[in-house]
């Protein structure tokens, strides 16, 4: 396998377009209480700091994706980095409640536009399967440790240097990857364009929006509530008319349905939902435990998980190897397999009196070790085998599937720590009813996972022949692969 010209060039933005994206996924929730203080904001306003960005963030991610098939990666993410890092700025100058949330909305837009970039970069420039592999482990690696690092960053620099240095912190990297994606590969290749299904991105978009707010909303109003059910039914009629406006109506559709067709893309968004269920809101549910059991403070919850953070990095590291070993089918279900046991072990040994040792460190970084190891198999299945024109399209699938599943599963596994907690308050001290609930969060987290590794065992396609021994034809947008690049499914 010979090394291309710029492929370090190429896997350097796309880890530091990934890094920035995450951090502030992490980094800013550490910081609400100070600026809460430092703004004047009211508790009801300060949970749009999050979500404002949460919900242009899940909302964009499809438009995201699709613009970077039209308009080439490279624009593309000199547009959502130069966003990013400005409204990062703005957002750190912010003198009131209302420049602040415009600036967190506005952040997340960006993030929206690069993070389907970053994943796109690698697949179009990274063609053999190994070093795709590869390439994406460290990808992911670098996700790892900025959502280790998020917190711990957050706690210091509000503590050392004020609440803006958290949204100051990563403008420096911003300006520098701009800098060096004008001038360093790749270019974009010039190729016809299309006209972009402006009707499919307002419903995708409001229809994510409704779904993603709802459930944002649902652990505080409960899910019988009309300022729940009233814009998750809205999301979800939106969503279905833009399904059958893609099908039927659109001449161009934002989302090429057909894409479906290939098992690899079908099943890994599949898995990478239940990933996301049971994984994603594992720091948060970590933090909760350690803070609402134990006594311990922000800052300390934030160093205590850092040692998982640090399993997370070194099974990201291992994921493109293994990937290239097993494959993506066996590599995910081995995966998710050993995080469904680090999860389950959590469960099992947490405690009021519980030894931070036992009950979190050890079975955490088996958790974190395997969950993070498991998204490089799954990326590399989810984008195999789709033309080179559509992988912005498989990207920005991947990204609003993964960041959806976050969502819903902070919001119910939150719901299910309080009605267990609630069930068992009476008969015990609230420490040991606290316990009850983070034990269920923790089993249902679990579960997610081991579902997650059955579906990838018997749902996802096995390793196909290299791409030289068969004639790979595309076939209406949907089949084949580019030259060159990594085999499809059969």
């Amino acid at each position: 396998m010979t090394r291309r010209p710029g492929e370090g060039a190429v896997l350097a933005l796309a880890c530091a377009g990934s890094f920035v994206v995450i951090l502030d996924a992490t980094i800013v929730s550490v910081v609400l209480p100070a600026i809460r203080f430092g703004l004047g904001l009211s508790p009801g306003a300060l949970t749009w700091v999050v979500n404002a960005y949460t919900l242009a963030f899940a909302g964009f991610l499809l438009l995201g994706g699709r613009l970077c098939d039209e308009f080439g990666v490279r624009r593309m993410f000199v547009l959502g980095m130069s966003l990013f890092t400005v409204a990062r700025l703005a957002a750190g100058l912010a003198g009131s409640p209302e420049t602040l949330l415009v600036a967190r909305a506005v952040q997340g837009f960006g993030g929206a536009l690069l993070m389907p970039v970053t994943l796109s970069l690698l697949t179009t420039t990274f063609t053999e399967p190994a070093r795709r592999a590869r390439a994406l482990g460290t990808w992911s690696a670098m996700g790892a440790a900025a959502a280790a690092a998020g917190p711990v960053i957050g706690g210091l620099l509000t503590q050392w240097a004020g609440w803006r240095w958290v949204f100051f912190v990563s403008v420096p990297i911003g300006v520098a990857a701009v800098l060096a994606a004008t001038v360093l590969p790749p270019r974009d290749r010039s190729r016809p364009r299309g006209r972009l299904d402006v009707l499919g991105a307002i419903l995708s978009t409001a229809g994510l929006v409704g779904v993603v707010y709802a459930v944002m909303r649902s652990s505080a109003d409960g899910w019988g509530s009309g300022s729940v059910l009233l814009p998750l039914f809205a999301g979800l009629v939106l969503l279905g008319v833009f399904l059958v406006h893609q099908h039927r109506w659109a001449d161009e559709p934002l989302v090429a349905l057909g894409i479906f067709r290939l098992r690899s893309v079908s099943s890994g968004n599949v898995v990478i939902f239940l990933l996301g269920l049971g994984f994603l809101a594992s720091p948060i549910l970590l933090s909760l435990y350690l803070q609402d059991v134990h006594g311990y403070s922000p800052l300390r919850a934030g160093l205590a998980y850092l040692p998982v953070g640090v399993a997370m990095f070194a099974g990201a590291q291992t994921a493109g190897g293994l990937s290239v070993r097993l494959g993506p089918r066996r590599a995910t279900a081995l995966c998710c397999a050993i995080g469904a046991v680090g999860l389950a072990g959590v469960a099992a040994l947490t405690g009021p009196h519980a030894s931070y040792v036992v009950s979190v460190l050890l079975p955490g970084i088996v958790f974190g070790f395997g969950t993070a190891a498991a998204f490089t198999p799954i990326t590399v299945a989810a984008t195999s085998g789709v033309p080179e024109r559509q992988n912005g399209l498989a990207a920005g699938l991947l990204n609003t599937v993964r960041q959806t599943s976050g969502a819903i599963g902070l919001a119910a596994l939150t719901a299910l720590v309080t009605a267990v907690t609630a069930t068992w308050q009476t008969g015990g001290p609230t420490g040991e009813a606290l316990v009850h609930g983070y034990t269920a969060a923790f089993l249902a987290s679990a579960a997610c996972l081991a579902a997650a590794a059955v579906v990838a065992a018997v749902a996802m396609p096995g390793l196909s022949p290299p791409p030289r021994a068969r004639a790979g034809r595309p076939g209406h947008g949907t089949t084949g692969s580019p030259p060159g690049g990594p085999p499809g499914d059969r």
